[in-house]
């Protein structure tokens, strides 16, 4: 019997590894609402509510799962709408102590302390200073952001100042429609007064990053993947996320120990999680960098060559009430990668490639999938979501036995794709393009 389920910002990138699920054939995907409808421009909660509700009431059938692999506002529209039409999701409030940066470190100092130092900073004061005891260097970011929208690192005072400028001018995009989802919980006192257009300072954290990707079920919490992510050189922007981590065994085990207690407090359930981390060799300390109550759509791919089975399937079975586990080491290669192909300087962009090119590309080195940002003539400045440091051309996932593998396939691709740009302005981003 074939099942409907409604996959809020259902995109054609991610059809084919949602497709690619083992019990693809149970499902008949329905796409509800676009991404830009969900994440471009102004947002409105009751707006979208209300076409969500239009679209599933109208729909001539049953209603048996609804799900999303997107930050705010798909993560909180799945577990409303999942209490009005009585599909399986996690709370609300387990979301939203997640999404909101604040509250998850509250959350989080309750049962760990793998955090960096961090507290509120004063938007409104006429000369906003870093709260106390939070030392330069730091990052400074709202409470809720796409991506890494909004997102500065400082290391100075005037640093300090000039990013509170420019979250003060930008916050109010997201954080006033997250205000509208905080008045539907009961929130406790130390929440009370905050808001959903808050900034937080956090130390800076150093390292080598990783990620742990798990779900919760019936109150256990499971850590199925541990991820590496490398950095740019000289650039907090990524350059690859690559799987399975590299991480000693003794520091694998510590993440998904801390990843499952702050899992539990935060009281997730039917529900996936990526939280990502710093590992600091020379000290030995990790540090949670923020908690994602969703797996990520990014390591689809990654999963599914290295393990057979896309990452998705976890959410899929989850959303079902089924045994979401996933197979280990059954897929086609020994590791994988999704590189991040940035420009970090503003550009308008020429020869982008064709759907056909690509896949011209994809059949003539195996184990290689291309999706490519810009269109032709579109000037990278006017591309959505993009961090504060670089512009993302294309990502890039690559399965191999080996880094040099990898790396191979990923220059291939690059040279194939033959990308050229015109108009740069030097000084619209921090970095050089590497």
């Amino acid at each position: 019997m074939t099942e409907n389920v409604f996959v809020c910002g259902l995109d054609e990138a991610n059809l084919p590894t949602l497709s690619a699920v083992p019990d693809a054939h149970r499902y008949r995907f329905h796409q509800l609402l676009t991404i830009e409808e969900l994440q471009h421009g102004e947002v409105s909660m009751p707006d979208l509510i209300a076409k969500a509700q239009k679209i599933l009431d109208g729909f001539d059938g049953t209603i048996d799962a609804i799900v999303g692999y997107w930050d705010f506002p798909v993560s909180t529209l799945v577990p409303i709408l999942g209490e009005r039409y009585g599909t399986r999701t996690t709370s609300l409030e387990s979301i939203v102590k997640c999404e909101h940066k604040y509250w998850s470190r509250l959350e989080q100092q309750k049962v760990t302390d793998a955090h960096p130092r961090f507290g509120r900073v004063d938007l409104d004061a006429a000369d906003p200073r870093p709260p106390e005891g939070v030392r330069f260097p730091m990052w400074l970011k709202p409470a809720l952001s796409y991506s890494s929208e909004l997102a500065y690192g400082v290391k100075d005072q005037a640093e300090f100042a000039d990013a509170v400028a420019r979250i003060r001018a930008g916050i109010d995009r997201v954080g006033k429609p997250f205000e509208y989802i905080l008045d539907r919980l009961d929130l406790p006192p130390e929440m009370a007064d905050v808001g959903g257009t808050v900034c937080l300072a956090e130390e800076a954290l150093t390292g080598v990053q990783a990620a742990v990707e798990g779900y919760a079920r019936d109150g256990e919490v499971t850590v199925y993947g541990i991820l590496d992510s490398i950095n740019y050189p000289d650039s907090p922007c990524f350059l690859r996320h690559q799987y399975p981590s590299a991480l000693p065994e003794p520091v694998q085990r510590r993440l998904r120990d801390i990843s499952e207690r702050v899992i539990r407090r935060i009281g997730m359930d039917s529900a996936t999680f990526s939280i990502e981390f710093f590992y600091d060799p020379g000290t030995d300390s990790v540090n949670i960098l923020e908690i994602n109550p969703r797996h990520s759509q990014s390591h689809a791919e990654m999963f599914e060559y290295v393990d057979g089975v896309p990452n998705h399937h976890c959410m899929l079975r989850l959303a079902r009430g089924e045994d979401p586990g996933l197979p280990h080491h059954k897929g086609r290669y020994r590791m994988a990668a999704k590189w991040y192909h940035r420009w970090f300087a503003d550009a308008t962009v020429h020869d982008v490639p064709t759907r056909e090119d690509l896949d011209r590309i994809e059949e003539s080195i195996p184990g290689v999938r291309i999706d490519v940002s810009p269109h032709e003539g579109q000037r990278l400045s006017d591309l959505p979501q993009q961090d504060s440091y670089s512009y993302e051309l294309a990502h890039i996932f690559t399965g191999g036995d080996s880094e040099d593998d990898l790396r191979e396939k990923y220059d291939k691709c690059v040279a194939a794709l033959g990308l050229t740009f015109d108009e740069t302005r030097p000084g619209s981003r921090d970095t050089k393009n590497p």
